[in-house]
């Protein structure tokens, strides 16, 4: 395992068994694990969801207590600053308090909870400093604004008095980071600190932990479930699964010859960026352990199904002692393109580039400012109430979270059958018989009709998004960010399940994602959104293989890609911060116009402000 040139061990995990009691008895977090973590090194932990790997570093922590856990067995050794060895599993909590923060930090998944909303971000910063460090007041804040300096946040004289909601996801994130840093400690835990990050941000987060990691030599420990992030922040990787270590090794070796078979499923799951190159049509993912798996590309058709021309989307920003309208969210700005029958157009981009928005105007979830909206012939924008509610059978929506569009309260079997009650489409028993071939359709057991949400796992409740999206025999469907909260094996079967489903009954897919490599593989059409506009469009090959706007170039640059060989440093990444959507109510916006740069391939020639 250690050779004589491997760094000195920081943190050693020995044996280490948690245990949850629960009203149906004891079950294991963690069974038997043991790895280590050197200076500079950073050794990332991988797996699915209730694989271990968090409660592995919330034990390092000590705060699985905390969560009804309890460290059953096992050593946790950690060299502090001093050079004395504790066994954490054995400190005192009073002692914990010392270590946490100031030599052990922490960069949760979602900074907003990390964050206090009533404090502002430089008494959040200096806090830590004046407990742990004895700092005086400008002591600390000095040290703060140096901080800031070093996780490269714009103006950070301002954030310092700026609260946690006036902040983006992405610098949030890095306050979070700052904060972890503050006090130089020994090791770092990172808990999927990029997994609600778009990918621009999460290359720059990356790359900032990576340089912070070989400027200081913290240890890392970076736990995550992208085999992508994996292969750009690696030295070693631990694989677990269902509270075991299956396998460990450098990030070449698990790469390049995977030895677990789960480590070897984990890998195929992974949609590459670059693997479609040359091919014009999707086609599913082979998948291990699926021998009876046809993969074949899905043509689609020509016939078009969904015309969208000069879609705009504004939404009113109220102020004053009158609550009038002083300004408007520019949220989807003169969008115009068309889908084909049978075939998918992906529109990508980060949050807040009007994507999810333009989805829902094109349901009229939210009602569009102007434009033209045909689908199939009929003209959406014209229909009354009732005609759009007899319309609404023709197009469905999948969410992104199915845990908040499912209803806690009712048997999965009644949920899938509401939509076909609502709508009268079948009586009597042969709605129950419909709802029987759904599930079968979702490749889920007929057993499962009688259960409820919170019985099924995150890849399960989103097959029954899918079920109850089928149930009237819908044209289209808008997939908005449908699979980017599901693990990455999960994921692969949902998109190949939605592709089987696609070219069995003729659906027309709008995909919207900001996840470059799924939409490289299930897209016909791709448009890349900046700031409410299209500001490239074309067939997927063209757009992936000879992307033209340096907004898709950028958007390309930033994807983590699954190998190890390749890997991105901050240079690589310019990105220039987005420019606020909001506008006077007297701004009168340009007119979207596109320049043909290959066929079917358009690029926006209106300034983008990109």
């Amino acid at each position: 395992m250690l050779d004589a040139t491997d760094p000195a061990p920081v943190a050693r995990i020995d044996q280490l068994r948690v245990e949850f009691q629960t009203k149906d008895g004891t079950v294991v977090g963690v069974e038997d694990v043991s790895f280590q973590i050197g200076a500079g090194e950073t050794v990332c932990v991988v797996g699915e969801s209730g694989s271990g790997k968090s409660v592995s570093s919330l034990s390092l922590m000590r705060l699985v207590e905390f969560g009804g856990g309890e460290i059953a067995g096992g050593r946790l050794i950690f060299e502090r600053k001093e050079g004395d060895q504790v066994d954490l599993a054995q400190t005192d909590q009073n002692l914990m308090r010392t270590i946490r923060g100031n030599e052990i930090g922490m960069i949760f998944q979602e900074p907003m909870t990390a964050l206090n909303p009533v404090f502002t971000v430089g008494r959040q910063l200096t806090e830590g400093l004046r407990v742990h460090r004895g700092m005086s007041k400008s002591e600390a804040e000095a040290r703060a604004l140096e901080l800031l300096k070093e996780v490269r946040i714009p103006e950070p004289e301002r954030r310092l008095k700026q609260y946690p909601h006036e902040l983006s996801g992405g610098m949030r994130q890095r306050v979070v980071i700052a904060m972890a840093l503050a006090c130089k400690p020994r090791m770092l835990i990172a808990d999927e600190p990029t997994t609600a990050l778009d990918v621009t941000i999460q290359a720059e987060i990356l790359a900032l932990i990576d340089r912070l990691k070989r400027e200081t030599g913290t240890a890392v420990m970076f736990i995550t479930h992208d085999m992508a992030v994996v292969a750009q922040m690696a030295d070693r990787v631990v694989v677990m699964f269902r509270g075991n270590k299956v396998e460990e090794g450098t990030v070449e070796e698990i790469f390049e010859n995977p030895q677990h078979p789960y480590t070897q499923a984990l890998l195929a799951a992974v949609p590459k960026l670059g693997e479609m190159t040359g091919k014009d049509l999707p086609e599913p993912m082979r998948l291990v352990g699926r021998p009876d798996q046809k993969v074949e590309p899905i043509p689609g058709t020509n016939e078009t199904l969904l015309t969208v021309e000069n879609l705009t989307t504004r939404f009113e920003v109220k102020g004053g002692f009158f609550r009038r309208t002083v300004a408007n969210v520019h949220a989807v700005e003169d969008v115009s393109f068309t889908l084909n029958k049978s075939q998918t157009l992906s529109l990508v981009g980060e949050s807040g580039c009007g994507k999810s928005t333009a989805g829902r105007s094109i349901l009229r979830l939210v009602e569009p400012l102007s434009g033209r909206i045909e689908l199939d012939g009929v003209d959406v924008m014209k229909l009354t109430p009732a005609q759009l509610r007899d319309e609404r059978r023709e197009m469905q929506m999948i969410f992104q979270d199915p845990f908040a569009s499912l209803n806690p309260q009712l048997q999965l079997a009644d949920q899938v059958a509401e939509p076909i009650h609502n709508y009268k489409v079948e009586t009597g028993s042969a709605v129950m018989d419909r709802v029987a071939n759904l599930f079968d359709r979702v490749e889920l057991p007929r057993s499962f009709m009688r259960r409820y949400p919170h019985e099924l796992s995150g890849g399960q409740r989103q097959r029954i998004a899918i079920a109850r999206a089928l149930a009237l025999n819908p044209k289209l469907i808008v997939a908005d960010e449908a699979v980017s909260a599901l693990d990455v094996s999960v994921q692969a079967q949902v998109l190949n399940l939605m592709m089987e489903l696609q070219a069995e009954l003729g659906l027309g897919y709008l995909f919207i994602s900001h996840d470059m490599a799924v939409v490289e593989r299930v897209s016909h059409r791709v448009g890349v959104m900046y700031l409410g506009r299209i500001v490239e469009i074309g067939p997927r090959r063209s757009v992936f293989e000879d992307p033209r706007h340096p907004y898709t170039r950028a958007l390309m640059k930033a994807v983590p890609i699954a190998d190890p060989h390749r890997r991105k440093t901050e240079k690589d990444l310019n990105f220039k911060p987005i420019p606020s959507p909001i506008h006077p109510i007297d701004y009168t916006a340009e007119p979207s116009r596109y320049e043909e740069v290959a066929p079917e391939h358009f690029v926006l020639t209106t300034d983008s402000g990109y």
